[in-house]
Order: C-alpha cells, then sequence, then structure tokens
C-alpha cells in the first residue's frame, strides 16, 4: 500500500473556526508547517530542559490556544501532559498541585477561578513549583495577577496569538525580562510592527498606537472558501491581526483594543479597554465591557456594561462621577447598564458582538 505525499508547506492539517467573536465565524486553514513551527518556536521560548518538565492539559485543544501551547508543545519539549477533561478550579487546582507541573497554561478567567478557590480556603499553599503560567486569550488584570502570584509561582507572563497564527506570535520571556502588562516580544522567526490603522501601509514611530501585524512560518494559509476575508487579512505575507497596538524602546508590545471595538464618538476615538480599565478600579465594579451604541448626533456613543461585587450595591451616581474624575468627557459612558453577567465564550473572553446585538439580563431580572 502506497503512503499519501504531504507537502507540509501547502497541505492543511487543521481546519480552525475562528471570528465568532467580532463577525461571521470563518474556518483558518493551518498547515503542517504552521502548526510545527509554533510547536518548535514555543520549544525555544520555553527555555527548559527537553524531556524533564511537565505541562498542564486543561485548555481545551479544538481551540488553537491549547492546541498549541498545552499539546504540540508537549510534544516539541519531550514533556509530559498533564490532563483533565475540562476545567473545574477546585478539581484542576488538585490535579496542578498533585502533579506540579512546570507551565501551565491560562486563560485569565481560569486564573481568577483558581484564586477564587483559594481564597476561600486560605491554608498555606506553595505552587513554587510552577516554573511559568502562561495566560492568554484576554487581558489579564493586575489584581488576578498579583492574587496568584502570592502562592509562589516563579513567573506570570502573558503573550498573544490568534488562530489565523497557529496561534501565537508574541510572549513575554520567563525571568527577568517579563514586563507585566505587555505581550512581550514576537518568538523566535516572527517579525512585527504597527502600521496606521486605516490604509495599513505606513509603519509608525515607537509608542505609536495603531495596527499590529506579523509575518512568520506560523501565519495560516488563508480562510476555508473565503478569499475575498483572505486576501482582507494577508498581503505580502502580512498578517493584519485587527488588533491596536504599540511598540515601545525595547521591543516589547502592549495591545491596546480591537480595530473593530473602537467607538467612534463625535469625530474622536474611544477604545473600550481604556474605559474598562478605569470602571474596574471602582470598588463595587467586579466586571465591566463597554461598546458603541448608535447616536444620530455623535454616531455613536459609549455604552458600559458593569456587573457588581458579590453582596455590594452598586452606586451607579457614585460610578458617573468616578468617570468624570478619571476619563475625558468623550471618553464617559453615555449609558450605564448593570447586569447579572456578560456574555463569553468557553475561554472567558467577554462577546462584544453580543452585547452590541443583543440585550443582556439585568441584575435582578
Amino acid at each position: 500500500m502506497q503512503g499519501v505525499e504531504v507537502d507540509p508547506s501547502r497541505d492543511v492539517a487543521v481546519m480552525a473556526p475562528t471570528g465568532g467573536t467580532t463577525a461571521s465565524p470563518k474556518a483558518v486553514m493551518l498547515t503542517h508547517r504552521n502548526l510545527l513551527a509554533n510547536a518548535m518556536q514555543l520549544r525555544e521560548w520555553s527555555d527548559g530542559e527537553d524531556g524533564a518538565e511537565g505541562i498542564l492539559g486543561v485548555l481545551p485543544f479544538f481551540h488553537s490556544y491549547g492546541l498549541a501551547v498545552s499539546l504540540l508543545a508537549s510534544w516539541a519539549k519531550g514533556a509530559t501532559l498533564h490532563l483533565y477533561p475540562r476545567f473545574e478550579a477546585k478539581a484542576v487546582l488538585h490535579v496542578i498541585e498533585r502533579m506540579r507541573p512546570d507551565i501551565v497554561p491560562a486563560v485569565p478567567a481560569m486564573l481568577n477561578a483558581l484564586n477564587g478557590v483559594m481564597r476561600k480556603k486560605p491554608r498555606s499553599r506553595d505552587l513554587s513549583f510552577i516554573r511559568a503560567v502562561i495566560s492568554g486569550a484576554s487581558a489579564l488584570t493586575p489584581e488576578v495577577r498579583q492574587e496568584f502570584e502570592a502562592h509562589g509561582p516563579r513567573n506570570v507572563i502573558e503573550g498573544y496569538g490568534l488562530t489565523e497564527a497557529s496561534p501565537v506570535t508574541h510572549a513575554n520571556r520567563i525571568g527577568e525580562d517579563n514586563r507585566p502588562g505587555t505581550i512581550g516580544r514576537p518568538l523566535a522567526d516572527t517579525e512585527a510592527k504597527i502600521v496606521d490603522p486605516v490604509a495599513g501601509v505606513e509603519e509608525l514611530p515607537e509608542g505609536a498606537e495603531g495596527e499590529l501585524i506579523v509575518r512568520g512560518p506560523q501565519v495560516m494559509k488563508g480562510y476555508f472558501n473565503n478569499p475575498l476575508a483572505t486576501e482582507a487579512v494577508l498581503r505580502d505575507g502580512w498578517l493584519y491581526t485587527g488588533d491596536i497596538a504599540r511598540r515601545d524602546a525595547d521591543g516589547y508590545f502592549t495591545i491596546v483594543d480591537r480595530k473593530k471595538d473602537i467607538i467612534k464618538t463625535s469625530g474622536f476615538l474611544v477604545f473600550p479597554a481604556e474605559v474598562e480599565q478605569v470602571l474596574l478600579t471602582f470598588p463595587a465594579v467586579a466586571e465591566a465591557a463597554v461598546v458603541g451604541q448608535p447616536d444620530a448626533d455623535k454616531g455613536e456613543v459609549v455604552k458600559a456594561l458593569v456587573v457588581p461585587r458579590p453582596g455590594m450595591k452598586l452606586d451607579l451616581n457614585a460610578l458617573e462621577e468616578h468617570c468624570k474624575l478619571h476619563l475625558g468627557k468623550h471618553k464617559r459612558p453615555r449609558q450605564l447598564e448593570v447586569v447579572t453577567e456578560l456574555p463569553k465564550n468557553f475561554l472567558g473572553k467577554v462577546l462584544r458582538r453580543r452585547l452590541r446585538e443583543t440585550d443582556v439580563a439585568p441584575a435582578g431580572s
């Protein structure tokens, strides 16, 4: 029986779904070379000894993050993969303490849930055996980071990626080069730059905010049966991520917001993440999401949906005063709504599209 010849650079290994949070879902064509390249890039990034470490495998493998950072990275490193079928905070914490993995891939919602378990049972815990906690998929707040760090893991780092890049393109290095709040530098053999967010041609200087574009062996072949969408994001080998970011003098990148989520009000551009950060500093706010709402006079106005902390009453008048103190006039929410929860995907990422298209259950309903 004759085997099938595979061209690693052209033949598709995985059809990965994406786009559900911001637009109609698409199927990303990832080749054998894309996936293997990202696995080897992660091996180089990790610095650990091959064949001697363990990686936690809780993130779903049907998502590119879990597939690459847990499954394929463990293969590339010859690492032991400590599996658990789904994220349940108490059970996963037990797995971590019993199996003592060196690397823990996670998302902020997962770390927050683990914090909650450890907070309820405040016995002394020592997680210093963890060499690196990798946080991705959404922004990690300083509060969640600091609370988890208090239990002893040696490094809590942030990275960045998207399904179209297999998915990882950036990560902070383990050790002293870790800069909290940034996504770090590009992985090996990965180029990245910031370009003007309108035409996407002019490269912007250090500190300027524009669209992040990347190029490397992990960038997808294209979208399945969707040449128009492919042409919109792949230009001369560069992948246009749709994320607004900036680069500092040392080459560290920081994500500012999604290009599609930017709110245009009275000629001003408002980044939802900036407003959300201010809302989250209000003591009674547990979660916040900001979207643009159509307005006949201003084009759009800023709308904020907030989830109160359990057992605390949220005073909207006081919250408005808080926003006046910390935000410029055009950035302040013109609509404030208290809700019981925010719609999220399985990785805990808020679905802004759902917030724009549908009503969310108000608190008390």
